[in-house]
């Protein structure tokens, strides 16, 4: 559980609850613990030294040798992660960041998702009880329903980078890429309580999420007070952070005030992130972006009005259909890139 969780219930629920655990453990894993490590790599015929590294990769806590702490289930995972080598759809390389990213990904999900469900257990007469029961009720419906989101994911991530992939592994594609990150997160941080800050993060999150899905954008992640996010159009990914902005700066709206950058140009996406120069471009540019503005790159500009060579130095221009306005920033010079051309862009509404 949680430190949070810990102050909310004394040492006999916590107890009670750690009970409860165990049942729910057993469950979730078909069985007790009836084997050492060494047992369970000789079984999935897994040389013990790989079998060991995938539990690190994962993020598992590492077990002495003679501890009894896997199942039969460990013993099928090794079967598999094997199997998928054998058929060379995973070299060393890419199986290392694969499990690592699983490792993190799901151990910051389970994590939630227990919290979640032991909070509500301790808000009844019988914590540990309500625990085992939710657990057998939900974390079912939760398995089957992750696996349809995954499959959904799977089948647009297909449609997307299937045939771009590149020699280093990962996949090619032209996108917009924006950053948008929290203007004075520090000192707000310091003024809220724990759940209060928990709970305007997600409200940026959350805002941020639903406005990148409905403009066909998508959130690659978030960084405690910055979030990255894709699209395929670069218009839709300059009117993703107009929007933004125009909520932080709204006196009518308790969105944080944030600042915005956008590149447009080759992305490599690899496990679920993206990479190259054109993210590092929309990095730079938000860190020189001041509150409540966007700055975007040639790459934006140029795309947006189907121009280039001169036409690029204008001090000033309106995009094609005049609901943007460009303005060219002067001798800016960011890490790793002493000449960036960049433009601050304003929407039909920002006067």
């Amino acid at each position: 559980m949680s430190e949070a969780l810990g102050d909310q219930t004394d040492l006999s629920d916590r107890n009670d609850l750690a009970d409860a655990a165990g049942v729910v453990e057993h469950r979730l894993l078909g069985a007790a613990p009836s084997l050492t490590r060494a047992q369970v790599a000789a079984q999935a015929e897994v040389p013990l030294e790989l079998a060991t590294e995938l539990w690190r990769l994962l993020g598992f806590a590492q077990a002495a040798d003679d501890d009894v702490a896997f199942t039969e289930a460990d013993v099928e995972a090794l079967r598999l992660a094997s199997e998928l080598q054998q058929l060379g759809v995973l070299s060393p390389e890419r199986q290392a960041a694969l499990v690592r990213t699983w490792g993190r990904s799901f151990a910051r999900l389970a994590e939630w998702q227990t919290e979640l469900l032991a909070s509500v257990a301790l808000e009844r007469d019988d914590p540990a009880g309500t625990f085992a029961e939710l657990s057998g009720e939900v974390l079912p419906r939760v398995e089957r329903l992750q696996g349809y989101v995954w499959r959904r994911h799977l089948a647009g991530a297909g449609a997307r980078l299937l045939g771009v992939e590149d020699h280093a592994g990962g996949a090619t594609n032209r996108l917009s890429v924006v950053f948008a990150d929290i203007v004075g997160y520090t000192s707000r941080s310091k003024e809220l309580g724990e759940h209060e800050l928990v709970a305007w993060l997600e409200h940026f999150e959350s805002r941020t999420t639903d406005l990148a899905v409905e403009h066909g954008a998508r959130v690659i992640k978030n960084i405690g007070d910055e979030v990255l996010l894709v699209a395929d159009d670069p218009a839709a990914a300059v009117t993703i952070a107009l929007t933004l902005t125009a909520w932080g700066e709204s006196e009518d709206d308790d969105f944080p005030r944030v600042r915005a950058g956008v590149a447009h140009g080759e992305v490599v996406s690899r496990l679920g992130d993206v990479f190259g120069p054109t993210v590092n471009v929309a990095s730079r540019l938000t860190s020189v972006a001041r509150p409540g503005t966007v700055v975007v790159d040639e790459g934006v500009y140029d795309t947006l009005h189907g121009s280039a060579g001169g036409e690029q130095d204008d001090d000033s221009r309106q995009d094609e259909s005049g609901d943007l306005d460009f303005r060219r920033i002067r001798r800016l010079s960011v890490k790793g890139y002493p000449r960036l051309r960049a433009w601050a862009v304003r929407g039909p509404s920002s006067g």
